[in-house]
């Protein structure tokens, strides 16, 4: 069984590393499909790579993933309990927002990923990946932290870590979030639902 989903994750990363389904191949460094536990029961998504995860290949290594670091370590979390990755695989130029085409060429590829790890907890981290994985009308600034069931997992919004970087006043709220999602972690181990 271990060896199948190896054999599995090979397939993900090989299709992640030869795709050309939409413009952001033509322009990327490296692909950055993840990182963390591929046995995770929290799945963090954000929007995509930046500059620095463009260069390294991993997600999350800037100055916003240093923070997600801090507030993962803040409720007695780490890479142990969970894996992050992003909505597309490569990243926009100039850190924009990627267009719904290009999300939609990558979204099998996240949903790849989710089949492969099987969370209970799924977190999108800012808007692009609320609007993704929740509802197209969501709404970051009202709706975070309110917690979404769907086919069996548990699914939350929070600020994404580049947001607090940029207004510390969102700070707080995130840290509730973090709260809110680790005592859903503990709530799910006590009634024994895998983990």
């Amino acid at each position: 069984m271990e060896g199948m989903a190896e054999k599995s994750w090979e397939i993900l990363e090989g299709a992640c590393h030869s795709c050309k389904k939409c413009r952001l191949w033509e322009m990327r460094t490296n692909v950055v499909i993840g990182k963390g536990s591929r046995n995770a029961d929290i799945l963090f998504i954000g929007e995509g790579p930046g500059q620095q995860e463009d260069l390294q290949g991993v997600p999350f290594v800037g100055p916003a993933g240093q923070l997600l670091d801090k507030m993962l370590a803040s409720v007695g979390l780490s890479l142990e309990d969970a894996y992050i990755a992003n909505v597309v695989k490569c990243r926009p130029p100039g850190n924009r927002d990627p267009h719904d085409d290009e999300k939609e060429a990558c979204l099998n590829y996240l949903r790849y990923q989710l089949m492969l790890i099987q969370p209970k907890i799924i977190v999108c981290l800012g808007r692009i990946a609320a609007t993704t994985i929740i509802d197209p009308e969501f709404r970051i600034t009202r709706q975070r932290g309110q917690w979404f069931e769907r086919k069996g997992y548990h699914i939350i919004a929070t600020y994404h870590p580049s947001a607090l970087l940029r207004d510390a006043t969102k700070k707080r709220p995130a840290w509730e979030d973090m709260q809110a999602i680790r005592a859903k972690w503990d709530e799910l181990k006590e009634h024994g639902k895998r983990i």
